[in-house]
């Protein structure tokens, strides 16, 4: 909008331009090289994912885990179905069904226990 602004960024400043080509940059040394281990390369991390199991809740979590993992909608529901149905919800069939190690599954069912909410009739409180 200012012309005196415009003019002053196109204009030229030979003092400077002049102390510009006097800078001159010399390297001296040897070449850098890179040492090659035999062909070994860093191994490619790249993760196999699987779509997540999640049925009514999928729109709370995510929609795709690394294999061998578990989302937390997952891990929740895996938990209630094995305490609901123990006998068809075995740590083998767990494990086989979101692609889980056995050992691992089998320590998720010991440790992690799911709380459940219990009501009591309002005419036993004084019993209780």
């Amino acid at each position: 909008d200012h012309p005196e602004i415009q003019e002053e960024i196109y204009r030229k400043d030979d003092r400077l331009l002049t102390l510009l080509k006097d800078v001159y940059v010399e390297s001296r040394g040897p070449p850098v090289q890179v040492k090659d281990q035999g062909g070994e390369h860093l191994p490619c991390k790249q993760e196999e994912k699987r779509l997540t199991k999640l049925g009514h809740l999928e729109a709370l979590d995510v929609k795709k885990v690394p294999k061998g993992k578990i989302s937390i909608v997952e891990a929740l529901t895996l938990l209630n179905n094995h305490k609901l149905h123990p006998q068809i919800w075995t740590a083998e069939k767990i494990a086989e069904e979101y692609s889980l190690e056995l050992k691992e599954v089998t320590s998720l069912l010991e440790f992690f226990i799911p709380f459940a909410v219990q009501e009591f009739p309002t005419e036993g409180r004084k019993a209780i």
